[in-house]
């Protein structure tokens, strides 16, 4: 296995985990944003007006995201698994 090949399997590695996360961590920023500006406009300083509306934004995310990114992910290790006799070699 040459360098080449470890190079590509990790930058595929890095792809996928990029593409799962970037869309359940921009979702949050978005909402802690306007969270954040709702918060300074009105100068309510409670903590959980910050937690709450983030953890609903990403369940709302997995829910509706959650099905294509699994299988992304499922793809991407059973062509890994395929890939292992030729990586022994």
């Amino acid at each position: 296995m040459s360098i080449g090949e470890v190079t590509m399997l990790l930058r595929g590695g890095i792809l996928q985990v990029l593409t799962l996360a970037a869309p359940l961590l921009l979702s949050a920023l978005l909402v802690g944003l306007i969270v954040a500006i709702l918060q300074a406009t009105t100068s309510i300083q409670e903590q959980t007006l910050t937690f709450v509306p983030k953890v609903l934004t990403i369940l709302a995310v997995l829910a509706v995201l959650g099905g294509l990114g699994f299988s992304r992910l499922a793809d991407y290790t059973i062509e890994l698994f395929r890939r292992i006799p030729d990586m022994v070699r």
